[in-house]
């Protein structure tokens, strides 16, 4: 008699949540640089979604490279991203690029990409690869690839 009420109720559990159908991917926006330094600069960018769904899952950032001046320089890193359900959300999407990338990432060299950074004070960003979102073992990829022109503060 137990085990029927315990098989009973784990089958009400499962169907109970729903996953009807993966997160909606909606776009990366508000790429900005968190910081810059002589060696290093941090890009952040956010990845915003909505989730329709009962139940959340995970979403990771592994495959995902940053572009500047068409040239790679760097990939994201984040920690695995747990998602809340029936809300929507952001992934804030970090990176750290060596100063010396962008300014070798120029058709022109160093002198030409200090020269272009200095006097134009923007750069071409882009970033593009995957998201990955996994719940009960069902796997969605997204697709990302943004490109936007930022300002750079000396």
């Amino acid at each position: 008699m137990k085990n029927a009420l315990f098989l009973v109720g784990l089958f009400l559990v499962i169907f109970s949540c729903s996953v009807k159908k993966p997160p909606v991917f909606l776009k990366v926006d508000d790429i900005k640089i968190l910081s810059f330094s002589s060696d290093t600069i941090r890009l952040q960018a956010n990845a915003y979604f909505q989730n329709p769904n009962d139940v959340g899952g995970k979403i990771s950032t592994d495959d995902i490279s940053i572009f500047v001046n068409n040239v790679a320089v760097a990939q994201v890193f984040s920690e695995e991203f747990k998602v809340p359900a029936k809300i929507d959300f952001s992934i804030p999407l970090t990176a750290k690029i060596a100063t010396k990338n962008i300014l070798n990432s120029d058709k022109n060299g160093v002198l030409g990409g200090l020269i272009n950074s200095l006097l134009t004070n923007k750069v071409n960003v882009r970033i593009k690869g995957k998201l990955d979102y996994v719940v009960f073992g069902f796997k969605k990829e997204f697709l990302v690839d943004k490109t936007e022109e930022i300002k750079i503060k000396f």
